[in-house]
Protein backbone atom coordinates (compact mmCIF):
# COMPACT_ATOMS: atom_id res chain seq x y z
CA UNK A 1 0.00 0.00 0.00
CA UNK A 2 1.11 3.99 -1.05
CA UNK A 3 0.13 6.32 1.88
CA UNK A 4 0.77 9.96 0.98
CA UNK A 5 1.00 12.47 4.37
CA UNK A 6 0.35 16.35 3.56
CA UNK A 7 2.09 18.16 5.90
CA UNK A 8 -0.18 21.42 4.88
CA UNK A 9 1.47 24.76 6.06
CA UNK A 10 -1.24 26.89 7.23
CA UNK A 11 -0.83 30.96 5.98
CA UNK A 12 -2.68 33.25 7.70
CA UNK A 13 -2.27 35.32 4.65
CA UNK A 14 -4.23 32.52 2.62
CA UNK A 15 -8.04 32.43 2.97
CA UNK A 16 -9.72 28.89 3.60
CA UNK A 17 -11.55 29.61 0.20
CA UNK A 18 -8.47 29.47 -1.37
CA UNK A 19 -6.31 26.91 0.95
CA UNK A 20 -9.23 24.49 0.02
CA UNK A 21 -8.48 24.92 -3.50
CA UNK A 22 -4.52 24.50 -3.41
CA UNK A 23 -4.94 21.24 -0.73
CA UNK A 24 -7.33 19.53 -3.21
CA UNK A 25 -4.88 19.87 -6.53
CA UNK A 26 -2.41 18.56 -3.84
CA UNK A 27 -4.46 15.77 -3.43
CA UNK A 28 -5.06 15.34 -7.03
CA UNK A 29 -1.22 14.91 -7.51
CA UNK A 30 -1.06 11.83 -5.34
CA UNK A 31 -2.98 9.95 -7.85
CA UNK A 32 -0.60 7.03 -7.58
CA UNK A 33 -1.38 6.72 -4.42
CA UNK A 34 -3.80 4.24 -2.25
CA UNK A 35 -4.59 6.82 1.09
CA UNK A 36 -3.76 10.43 1.19
CA UNK A 37 -4.33 11.61 4.41
CA UNK A 38 -4.26 15.69 5.59
CA UNK A 39 -3.75 17.29 8.65
CA UNK A 40 -6.27 18.04 11.82
CA UNK A 41 -7.98 21.52 11.21
CA UNK A 42 -6.10 22.70 8.36
CA UNK A 43 -8.57 24.78 6.96
CA UNK A 44 -8.20 27.06 10.10
CA UNK A 45 -5.35 26.27 11.85
CA UNK A 46 -5.59 24.59 14.83
CA UNK A 47 -4.68 27.31 17.15
CA UNK A 48 -6.87 29.50 15.51
CA UNK A 49 -9.35 29.27 17.85
CA UNK A 50 -11.09 32.84 16.84
CA UNK A 51 -11.85 30.95 13.82
CA UNK A 52 -13.26 28.31 14.24
CA UNK A 53 -17.09 29.82 15.36
CA UNK A 54 -16.69 32.19 11.96
CA UNK A 55 -15.07 29.74 9.39
CA UNK A 56 -16.97 26.48 11.14
CA UNK A 57 -19.05 24.61 8.49
CA UNK A 58 -22.01 21.76 8.27
CA UNK A 59 -20.67 18.26 7.93
CA UNK A 60 -21.71 18.57 4.06
CA UNK A 61 -20.00 22.09 3.64
CA UNK A 62 -17.59 23.29 1.55
CA UNK A 63 -14.54 21.46 2.50
CA UNK A 64 -16.54 17.98 2.22
CA UNK A 65 -17.89 18.97 -1.73
CA UNK A 66 -13.82 19.91 -2.40
CA UNK A 67 -11.91 16.99 -0.88
CA UNK A 68 -14.85 14.40 -2.36
CA UNK A 69 -14.49 15.88 -5.58
CA UNK A 70 -10.90 15.50 -4.93
CA UNK A 71 -10.54 12.01 -4.17
CA UNK A 72 -12.51 11.10 -6.79
CA UNK A 73 -10.19 12.73 -9.10
CA UNK A 74 -7.34 11.15 -7.60
CA UNK A 75 -8.67 7.67 -7.02
CA UNK A 76 -7.78 7.34 -3.77
CA UNK A 77 -9.01 6.63 -0.66
CA UNK A 78 -8.78 10.39 1.47
CA UNK A 79 -8.87 10.98 5.36
CA UNK A 80 -9.58 15.07 4.50
CA UNK A 81 -8.12 15.67 8.02
CA UNK A 82 -10.37 17.35 10.07
CA UNK A 83 -12.56 20.69 9.86
CA UNK A 84 -14.84 22.99 12.63
CA UNK A 85 -17.93 21.59 12.19
CA UNK A 86 -20.97 23.38 13.15
CA UNK A 87 -23.99 20.44 14.06
CA UNK A 88 -27.16 23.04 13.73
CA UNK A 89 -28.73 20.93 16.66
CA UNK A 90 -25.33 20.96 19.12
CA UNK A 91 -21.99 22.43 19.56
CA UNK A 92 -19.10 22.93 17.20
CA UNK A 93 -16.86 19.69 16.51
CA UNK A 94 -13.48 19.14 15.54
CA UNK A 95 -14.85 16.39 12.48
CA UNK A 96 -12.72 14.36 10.17
CA UNK A 97 -13.82 12.93 7.31
CA UNK A 98 -12.90 10.08 5.40
CA UNK A 99 -13.96 9.47 1.46
CA UNK A 100 -13.59 6.70 -0.64
CA UNK A 101 -12.10 6.53 -4.32
CA UNK A 102 -15.37 7.02 -5.71
CA UNK A 103 -16.03 10.50 -3.64
CA UNK A 104 -17.89 8.80 -1.37
CA UNK A 105 -17.84 9.77 2.64
CA UNK A 106 -16.95 6.86 4.14
CA UNK A 107 -17.01 7.57 7.65
CA UNK A 108 -16.91 10.84 9.90
CA UNK A 109 -14.99 11.35 13.57
CA UNK A 110 -15.74 13.63 16.08
CA UNK A 111 -12.24 14.03 17.83
CA UNK A 112 -13.09 12.65 21.59
CA UNK A 113 -10.58 14.24 23.58
CA UNK A 114 -10.52 17.66 22.81
CA UNK A 115 -7.38 19.82 23.94
CA UNK A 116 -7.22 23.29 26.15
CA UNK A 117 -8.01 22.32 29.46
CA UNK A 118 -10.06 25.31 30.77
CA UNK A 119 -9.60 27.29 27.21
CA UNK A 120 -9.62 26.85 23.25
CA UNK A 121 -11.25 23.54 22.07
CA UNK A 122 -11.87 22.38 25.29
CA UNK A 123 -14.26 24.64 26.09
CA UNK A 124 -15.66 25.49 22.34
CA UNK A 125 -16.10 22.48 20.56
CA UNK A 126 -18.17 19.06 22.50
CA UNK A 127 -16.76 15.86 22.59
CA UNK A 128 -17.24 13.26 20.44
CA UNK A 129 -18.49 9.44 21.66
CA UNK A 130 -18.43 7.24 18.86
CA UNK A 131 -15.13 4.87 17.72
CA UNK A 132 -14.23 5.12 14.21
CA UNK A 133 -12.88 2.08 11.87
CA UNK A 134 -12.56 2.31 8.21
CA UNK A 135 -12.72 -1.10 6.01
CA UNK A 136 -9.93 -0.38 3.15
CA UNK A 137 -8.74 -3.13 0.87
CA UNK A 138 -5.80 -4.63 2.85
CA UNK A 139 -6.00 -2.78 6.20
CA UNK A 140 -8.74 -1.50 8.70
CA UNK A 141 -8.02 2.35 9.82
CA UNK A 142 -8.68 3.15 13.15
CA UNK A 143 -9.26 6.80 13.33
CA UNK A 144 -7.99 9.29 16.06
CA UNK A 145 -7.29 13.48 15.91
CA UNK A 146 -4.11 14.95 17.96
CA UNK A 147 -4.75 15.23 21.20
CA UNK A 148 -6.18 11.85 20.72
CA UNK A 149 -2.82 10.14 20.91
CA UNK A 150 -1.65 10.45 24.43
CA UNK A 151 -4.81 8.20 25.43
CA UNK A 152 -3.64 4.56 25.09
CA UNK A 153 -7.16 3.25 25.86
CA UNK A 154 -8.37 5.01 22.50
CA UNK A 155 -6.29 3.07 20.49
CA UNK A 156 -6.66 -0.28 22.66
CA UNK A 157 -10.22 0.03 21.82
CA UNK A 158 -9.75 0.83 18.41
CA UNK A 159 -7.47 -2.58 17.71
CA UNK A 160 -9.96 -4.18 19.57
CA UNK A 161 -12.45 -3.12 16.48
CA UNK A 162 -10.40 -4.55 13.84
CA UNK A 163 -7.97 -1.71 13.58
CA UNK A 164 -4.66 -2.21 12.11
CA UNK A 165 -3.71 0.67 10.80
CA UNK A 166 -3.65 3.76 13.19
CA UNK A 167 -4.08 7.19 11.31
CA UNK A 168 -3.91 10.33 13.03
CA UNK A 169 -3.97 14.02 12.00
CA UNK A 170 -2.86 16.70 14.17
CA UNK A 171 -2.07 20.28 14.88
CA UNK A 172 1.05 19.56 17.05
CA UNK A 173 2.98 21.90 18.39
CA UNK A 174 7.06 22.44 18.01
CA UNK A 175 7.65 22.99 21.35
CA UNK A 176 6.06 19.57 22.17
CA UNK A 177 7.63 17.72 19.45
CA UNK A 178 9.42 15.08 21.10
CA UNK A 179 5.95 14.11 22.73
CA UNK A 180 4.26 13.71 19.33
CA UNK A 181 7.62 11.33 17.67
CA UNK A 182 7.42 9.45 21.12
CA UNK A 183 3.66 8.41 21.15
CA UNK A 184 3.50 7.89 17.82
CA UNK A 185 6.22 5.13 18.37
CA UNK A 186 4.67 3.94 21.85
CA UNK A 187 0.81 3.71 19.51
CA UNK A 188 2.59 1.46 17.30
CA UNK A 189 4.60 -0.50 19.29
CA UNK A 190 1.83 -1.42 21.93
CA UNK A 191 -0.90 -1.94 19.48
CA UNK A 192 1.23 -3.70 16.89
CA UNK A 193 -0.06 -1.67 14.07
CA UNK A 194 1.34 1.04 11.74
CA UNK A 195 0.66 4.90 12.60
CA UNK A 196 0.56 7.29 9.51
CA UNK A 197 0.19 10.94 11.94
CA UNK A 198 -0.11 13.95 9.77
CA UNK A 199 0.84 17.26 11.16
CA UNK A 200 0.62 20.72 9.94
CA UNK A 201 3.66 23.03 9.02
CA UNK A 202 3.85 27.01 9.67
CA UNK A 203 2.59 29.25 12.63
CA UNK A 204 -1.39 29.09 13.94
CA UNK A 205 -1.71 31.80 15.76
CA UNK A 206 1.49 32.56 16.86
CA UNK A 207 1.91 28.97 17.42
CA UNK A 208 5.15 27.49 15.92
CA UNK A 209 3.86 23.77 14.54
CA UNK A 210 6.12 20.77 14.61
CA UNK A 211 5.47 19.26 11.22
CA UNK A 212 7.47 16.15 10.99
CA UNK A 213 4.74 13.88 9.84
CA UNK A 214 5.83 10.22 10.57
CA UNK A 215 5.24 6.77 10.12
CA UNK A 216 6.37 4.16 11.84
CA UNK A 217 5.75 0.15 11.54
CA UNK A 218 4.12 -2.44 14.13
CA UNK A 219 7.67 -2.96 16.25
CA UNK A 220 8.35 0.87 16.06
CA UNK A 221 10.36 1.50 13.05
CA UNK A 222 10.07 4.91 11.37
CA UNK A 223 9.95 4.17 7.92
CA UNK A 224 9.78 7.69 7.09
CA UNK A 225 9.57 10.93 8.82
CA UNK A 226 9.01 14.58 7.49
CA UNK A 227 11.21 17.66 8.03
CA UNK A 228 9.32 21.27 9.17
CA UNK A 229 8.07 22.89 6.15
CA UNK A 230 5.31 21.95 3.81
CA UNK A 231 6.13 18.82 2.12
CA UNK A 232 4.55 15.57 0.79
CA UNK A 233 5.70 12.16 2.56
CA UNK A 234 5.09 9.30 0.82
CA UNK A 235 6.13 5.66 1.67
CA UNK A 236 5.21 2.04 0.74
CA UNK A 237 4.00 -0.50 3.66
CA UNK A 238 2.89 -3.55 3.40
CA UNK A 239 -0.30 -4.05 5.93
CA UNK A 240 0.21 -7.93 6.29
CA UNK A 241 3.20 -6.92 8.50
CA UNK A 242 0.90 -6.30 11.47
CA UNK A 243 -0.75 -10.10 11.40
CA UNK A 244 2.81 -11.19 10.77
CA UNK A 245 4.20 -9.03 13.67
CA UNK A 246 1.14 -10.17 16.16
CA UNK A 247 1.83 -13.79 15.51
CA UNK A 248 5.51 -13.71 15.87
CA UNK A 249 5.37 -11.36 19.01
CA UNK A 250 1.83 -12.30 20.40
CA UNK A 251 1.83 -9.76 23.39
CA UNK A 252 -2.18 -8.59 22.82
CA UNK A 253 -2.73 -12.41 23.48
CA UNK A 254 -1.53 -11.47 26.85
CA UNK A 255 -3.63 -8.90 27.83
CA UNK A 256 -5.02 -9.01 31.84
CA UNK A 257 -6.82 -6.02 32.22
CA UNK A 258 -9.43 -4.32 30.22
CA UNK A 259 -10.92 -7.35 28.69
CA UNK A 260 -13.28 -8.38 31.34
CA UNK A 261 -14.52 -6.84 35.09
CA UNK A 262 -12.06 -7.45 37.63
CA UNK A 263 -13.04 -9.71 40.13
CA UNK A 264 -14.08 -7.99 43.53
Amino acid sequence: MRASLIQIAVDEGESVAERRQRVAALVREQAGSDLVVLPELWTTGAFAYEEFGPEAEPLEGPTYEVMAKAASDAGVWLHAGSIPERDPDGPLYNTSLIFSPSGELAAAYRKIHRFGFDKGEAVLMGAGRDLVTVPLPGTTLGVATCYDLRFPELFRSLVDAGAETLVIPAGWPERRRAHWTLLAQARAVENQAFVLACGTAGTHAGVPQAGHSIVVDPWGEVLAEAGAGEEVLTVDFDPAKVAATREQFPALKDRMLGLEPPRR
